[in-house]
């Protein structure tokens, strides 16, 4: 559904929901008199009142390619706006025009907590239940349900309560296949087995024939914003590989690392507090190149929180309209300096870089296929429950663990031990993709007019020297390659910046 405001209307307040299940999406006419907001990017987007093609966005281009995430409210089009987790926007006329005023508060601080003195020792059977009936109720029974599983907490939680509610025969668990000692798809498989799944591995493509470009084509024609996380390549693959995932329910597991807390690594507060120091010299990231082993002390304590990137001197050559991204960032961090590390990591992590990087990619499988995603994790309901659990159950300061509550519920209800698994995920082999396609992706990137060519070549051929080198900075250099090319797949082929 869209819905309007117009000048000299009252005002109003959109906030997002509490863990971004629904995130608000917001079109601003060109000139300031008119606002729709929806909560579906393509049912806005399609609106004929949004005037398309599309404007590109320059400081979004710029977040995408120095941060590798665009901070909400500001998209990669001009006049289109995300309102997210912990996000508020006032709408009202000023001046005989449509003026938002954005705000943002992190809805999940200490202080929202329970005492631990206070709170109820946690209920496993409680807490899949809860997992269940969110993911059960918001499935369209009509359709075929896919939940896509790993070796992890937050899927395999979910499969178990799925799992205890009977609800075997109506899902199928999928997983990536992935190369290495990180794949998890044997675990996966036993999982499934153990509680009566059917199961459905996808696999990775190194070379693309013609058969897959044209499950590419379509997925960036159809997706509706653009996204440089690593697997985005993965999704239209799967596709191929998979075509009942068209129009069916897809449920992810994640969701949580808002309300369940992301605690920062061992090193992250000694990293945080020498960049807040050698971050201010800014002025040097006009004249460093990405991979410079220099290149992360510029980094803002709140850019090493998921994020990384083109060095500024590298961008403008490659986008001669870049906005540094520095100011933005140096911002956030100042807001948070007086912050604990595990809610200044959270609010910065989950808001920004899981949402818009991580999440945003799967929001733009499930537009591409026209599925119906499902994230239990999201829901109020569930981040309500967890977002006032004391922080005993959910990370420990002392060994940076998280999501405690969750390893203990598997290790006692499906003898799942996530401490002997270890770190694994989802990982794709961006180099062979680049190798494998070095002319499909540098032809693709030539034929984007957003970059400078003369300067995207030579910057293309330094960094495939570095990644050639097998480096600390081989694989920096591949995926801003790869970045390269998913943002020209965006720019060339996106309907709504190609739609007359």
């Amino acid at each position: 559904m869209i819905n309007q405001y117009k000048i000299n209307s009252s005002s109003i307040t959109l906030q997002s929901d509490l863990a971004g299940e629904y995130p608000i999406y917001v079109y601003l006419s060109q000139d300031n008199r008119e606002l729709l907001y929806s909560y579906s990017i393509t049912e806005l987007l399609d609106d004929s009142r949004v005037e398309k093609p599309l404007k590109v966005s320059n400081k979004g281009v710029s977040f995408l390619l120095q941060s590798s995430v665009i901070p909400p409210p500001l998209t990669a089009y001009q006049n289109v706006f995300i309102i997210g987790i912990g996000d508020t926007a006032r709408i009202e006329t000023v001046d005989g025009k449509v003026k938002i005023n954005f705000s943002h508060g992190f809805p999940f601080a200490a202080e929202k907590r329970e005492s631990l003195a206070s709170y109820k020792e946690p209920n496993y059977d409680e807490i899949l239940k809860i997992l269940a009936d969110e993911t059960i109720n918001k499935l369209d029974k009509t359709k075929k349900t896919f939940l896509f599983h790993s070796a992890g907490k937050d899927s395999n939680s979910v499969a178990l309560a799925l799992a205890e509610a009977g609800f075997q025969e109506n899902v199928t668990l999928v997983t990536h296949r992935s190369k290495g000692n990180l794949d998890e798809s044997v675990v996966s498989e036993q999982i499934a087995e153990k509680l009566g799944f059917s199961h459905q591995i996808l696999h990775e493509v190194d070379t693309l024939q013609d058969e897959h470009l044209d499950f590419i084509n379509d997925y960036f024609a159809k997706a509706p914003l653009p996204c440089v996380d690593n697997l985005c390549l993965a999704y239209p693959l799967y596709a191929k590989q998979l075509p009942e995932l068209f129009n069916a329910n897809i449920i992810f597991g994640d969701g949580n690392d808002s309300h369940m807390i992301s605690p920062p690594s061992a090193k992250d507060s000694l990293k945080t507090k020498v960049s807040n120091f050698t971050s201010r010299f800014s002025f040097f990231r006009k004249f460093i190149d990405s991979e410079n082993k220099y290149s992360s002390l510029l980094r803002t304590p709140a850019e090493w929180f998921g994020q990384s990137g083109f060095s500024l001197k590298d961008s403008r050559k490659v986008f001669p309209n870049t906005v540094s991204t520095y100011s933005y960032w140096r911002k956030e961090s100042n807001l948070r300096k007086s912050w604990d590390l595990f809610y200044f990591k959270s609010d910065i992590y989950s808001t920004r870089v899981i949402s818009e990087k991580m999440i945003r990619k799967l929001f733009n499988f499930s537009d591409y296929l026209g599925a119906q995603i499902v994230l239990p994790f999201a829901t109020k309901r569930v981040a309500e429950y967890f977002g006032k659990m004391p922080e005993q159950y959910l990370f420990d300061r002392q060994t940076f663990k998280n999501k405690l509550i969750l390893r203990d519920l598997l290790k006692d209800k499906l003898n799942l031990d996530s401490d002997e698994i270890g770190k694994m995920g989802w990982s794709y082999d961006t180099k062979a993709i680049v190798n494998n396609n070095w002319h499909i992706i540098t032809a693709e990137i030539s034929q984007c007019s957003l970059w400078d060519h003369s300067e995207v070549d030579r910057i293309i051929l330094r960094l495939k020297n570095s990644m050639d080198k097998d480096t600390k900075y081989s694989q920096l250099s591949c995926r801003l390659i790869y970045r390269l090319y998913l943002l020209s797949m965006w720019k060339n082929k996106c309907r709504y910046l190609n739609e007359r």
